[in-house]
């Protein structure tokens, strides 16, 4: 059922997801040239990509895809924007295996969503959450591969956390909005009252993103920062060794 309604929904957006598609290569490159930069100043670094890590990317991913499924609504915003902990393990992995790792992850999770639970916004919600997740794990994983320590996985979660946030604002205001209602031909006044009826002081797309699209973004990279911070210490030496023997804290 899954796999026919999204094969259906890409013969109907072909040029939608090719941009998709686009924007994919382009976070796979941007993650490879920040690790590839960081390595050189490690030497003991390892692969960016090696069996071990693909296996547990797809794990990841696989789990990552699951946790986006049962995403939630929140009642500052319309019923549209939902909240998940998808990003979880992908800024866990970030952290383990490196930027290109947790980017991998996003796209992982964003296939198996698709095949569980198909797309019911024609890849406009996949795309902007697959992006907007790269948000938070590219600029926290790349900082923590350059330096790894307890200091700077807190710094790359709050950066993640606002590039995630002033990002999301911008990318729907400027493109994602206009984009679902180009293709669902739904009226912006619409999407404006729901706003409206939630918050009255939402006046146009600009108001809209910020007191709907906003607060959600910080409360999600909040969220999802702080779990990361919990849980990262405890469960690095069994991701990356396959024992808690390992070696242990923020520099394994």
């Amino acid at each position: 059922m899954s796999s026919k309604s999204v094969l259906s929904a890409i013969s109907k957006n072909v040029s939608f997801v090719g941009v998709f598609f686009l924007v994919i290569v382009c976070m796979l490159l941007v993650a490879y040239a920040f690790e590839k930069a960081a390595n050189r100043k490690n030497p003991d670094a390892d692969r960016i990509l090696s069996t071990r890590k693909i296996v547990m990317i797809g794990m990841f991913g696989a789990i990552s895809g699951i946790l986006y499924c049962f995403d939630f609504a929140l009642p500052i915003a319309p019923s549209f924007y939902k909240l998940d902990f998808s990003e979880l393990p992908a800024l866990i992995g970030g952290f383990a295996f490196g930027p290109v790792a947790g980017v991998l992850i996003e796209f992982v999770k964003m296939v198996v969503k698709l095949l569980l639970k198909s797309t019911s916004t024609a890849f406009v919600g996949d795309m902007a959450n697959f992006l907007i997740g790269c948000m938070l794990v590219l600029p926290a994983s790349v900082i923590y591969r350059f330096k790894k320590s307890r200091q700077t996985a807190i710094l790359g979660c709050l950066v993640g956390t606002l590039i995630m946030t002033f990002f999301g604002t911008f990318f729907n205001a400027v493109y994602l909005i206009p984009t679902y209602v180009a293709l669902f031909g739904m009226p912006l006044d619409v999407i404006l009252g729901m706003g409206q009826a939630i918050n009255g002081r939402v006046t146009d797309i600009w108001s809209f993103v910020l007191l709907m699209v906003t607060p959600i973004n910080l409360i999600k990279g909040t969220m999802i920062s702080c779990l990361t911070m919990l849980v990262y210490k405890r469960v690095s030496p069994i991701i990356k060794y396959g024992t808690a023997a390992g070696r242990k804290g923020y520099a394994g």
